[in-house]
């Protein structure tokens, strides 16, 4: 029997720990808690979590700190947790390599669906399977390796959050083509598309810089206006 997904939650407010413990542990997850920034940054460094549920405001270093730490050496996938109103918490977090966030006050049912979701962009099942999940695809000089969830820009490895990741495959399987920002959260994040949710605009901010330029120095990923993006193809 295959052991269960395993989630550390790093959050000082011990009740909540407890209360997603419960609720996690219902949808068939085991859960870890850390109470600080060092304990949870450590554990998360030593044991190899399916995802990361990262408050913003903890003891000792902030949530974004322990992210910056984290994403040095892993993409493990991570959800914020940040307070509601402040705008500039979502958008650094996004910034600093998260995968999602979720505004304190939260209902803990809307987090349990924000962690089934990342995980099934992730897990074993995420994606095509069948031959199709083996194949390279290739746009330009840039090449995603589905069965490895991976991609190299001119021959080099670019490393991408579970997040971007997911987002440039969707864009490169419709290469020249529109998608609409609601069509990206809804495969990317598995949710709607909320009011001022700007979640997936940084992912792709995020992207473009990580990428760079197409092979002819334009812009590799086009925003249309009132319609969404587009995976530019410079050649044929």
């Amino acid at each position: 029997m295959a052991d269960p997904p395993q989630i550390l939650v790093i959050d000082d407010d011990a009740e909540l720990c407890e209360l997603l413990a419960e609720l996690l542990g219902q949808e068939g997850y085991a859960v870890e808690s850390a109470r600080d920034a060092i304990t949870g940054l450590a554990r998360a460094q030593e044991k190899p979590f399916t995802l990361v549920v990262l408050d913003v405001m903890l003891p000792g270093l902030n949530g974004f700190e322990v992210l910056t730490r984290l994403r040095q050496s892993s993409r493990v996938p991570v959800l914020m947790l940040t307070a509601r109103g402040e705008d500039v918490d979502r958008i650094v977090g996004l910034e600093m390599g998260a995968d999602d966030y979720l505004p304190k006050p939260f209902n803990p049912r809307e987090l349990v669906a924000r962690v089934r979701a990342l995980h099934r962009r992730t897990g074993p099942a995420a994606g095509p399977g069948g031959a199709e999940a083996q194949q390279a695809l290739s746009v330009d000089d840039l090449e995603v390796f589905p069965a490895a969830r991976r991609v190299r820009v001119r021959g080099e490895e670019v490393k991408l959050t579970t997040a971007e990741y997911d987002l440039l495959e969707v864009l490169v399987r419709q290469a020249g083509t529109v998608v609409s920002r609601e069509e990206l959260a809804r495969r990317v994040l598995g949710r709607r598309l909320a009011a001022y949710d700007r979640g997936i605009d940084m992912h792709v901010s995020n992207l473009r810089r990580k990428l760079g330029p197409g092979p002819g120095g334009g812009e590799r990923i086009k925003t249309v206006r009132n319609a969404g993006y587009i995976l530019a193809r410079e050649r044929a």
